[in-house]
């Protein structure tokens, strides 16, 4: 029997109402399901959130670790629970844990981790900066820029000082993820003001010489000593000649004013630089510190020994020096290591 017209038209009806009720339904049913997926969880899974990522980037990673089923689920999900912010780091989850269960692990922080980042004593900042640049998402240019732009600032650098040079204490520190580089730099500047200042450096007075201008000559120990007995004669060579007026010609300041911190040799030419770090040039200490200190060297910039040497040469292989008093006994200590092949 042909269908009436109003069979027909009850059946559309009932297609443009139920249709559409049933993929609602449906839909509902699936988003449901991606919320809390049935079967339980899965095997573990390490999940890295950068800095700067937001939900997006954030739940492309957890489909991609087969943590959800969906990202577009989790980006509705946590937006509708007002949880659009979740800290850096490493997070322990799980495989099909569902959006829900995901949302609820990051609210809970990521696991405790750390980068070890080792800056040794007698590094440049650059150098500084490499070891930085070898911690996940810290830049190393952001880093360095950092260090001359007063976006930190020690309380030993002078006024009229925007450098952090010699002001970075050097040591091994656990770099947390959520760390940007401002952090990282104001953590090493703040634990150099701390060690320092139980040193005694705050209100230093040696020989006339203040806080900064120790530093300066601490650095200078550090470029030059090797082994840690020469540190105080260094340190007392440095001061005679600067109490003599004469220049202090140690070699790694012309290294310094060359800004090339891989080639270690000096040539006669580099003596005649055009750079205030040129010791051989000028007289004085140099305009700023030339490297990152150790607490030994501060030590013997604080308290030199007292002797009245003037000069010291390398002596041997282990990088011990032989001091004189006078340009005489000098030269025969270069003549006497350039006989054992040290020159």
């Amino acid at each position: 029997m042909p269908m009436t017209r109003s069979r027909r038209t009850a059946l559309v009806i009932i297609g443009l109402v139920v249709v559409p009720l049933i993929v609602l339904a449906s839909g509902a049913m699936w988003f449901w399901w991606q919320l809390d997926p049935p079967g339980g969880s899965g095997s573990k899974v390490e999940m890295e959130i950068q800095r700067g990522w937001g939900v997006p980037e954030i739940a492309d990673e957890l489909e991609s670790k087969g943590v959800i089923g969906s990202s577009l689920v989790f980006s509705v999900y946590s937006r509708m629970n007002g949880d659009t912010s979740f800290d850096a780091g490493t997070y322990e989850l799980k495989k099909h844990m569902g959006v829900r269960n995901a949302v609820k692990a990051l609210n809970a922080g990521p696991r405790i981790s750390y980068s070890v980042m080792t800056v040794p004593p007698g590094l440049w900042l650059p150098e500084v900066a490499d070891r930085v640049a070898k911690v996940p998402g810290l830049d190393r240019q952001a880093f360095l820029d950092a260090t001359t732009n007063n976006a930190v600032r020690s309380s030993f650098e002078p006024e009229g000082v925007n450098n952090l040079e010699g002001l970075l204490w050097p040591d091994t520190y656990n770099v947390e993820a959520e760390e940007d580089e401002i952090k990282v730099l104001k953590t090493m500047a703040r634990t150099f003001e701390k060690k320092a200042e139980a040193l005694g450096l705050a209100n230093a007075n040696v020989q006339g010489y203040g806080a900064y201008d120790v530093i300066k000559i601490a650095s200078l120990i550090e470029a030059e000593a090797k082994v840690p007995e020469d540190r105080p004669l260094i340190a007392s060579v440095i001061y005679n000649r600067l109490a003599e007026g004469m220049p202090l010609q140690i070699d790694a300041t012309l290294i310094y004013a060359r800004g090339d911190a891989k080639n270690r040799s000096i040539s006669d030419a580099d003596k005649e630089i055009a750079s205030p770090y040129n010791t051989y040039a000028n007289t004085g200490l140099p305009p700023t510190p030339i490297a990152a200190v150790s607490e030994a060297s501060l030590r013997a910039a604080l308290a030199p020994a007292d002797t009245d040497y003037l000069f010291y040469v390398v002596s041997d292989k282990n990088g011990k020096h032989a001091f004189a008093e006078t340009l005489e006994g000098h030269e025969e200590n270069i003549a006497a290591a350039r006989a054992a092949g040290l020159l």
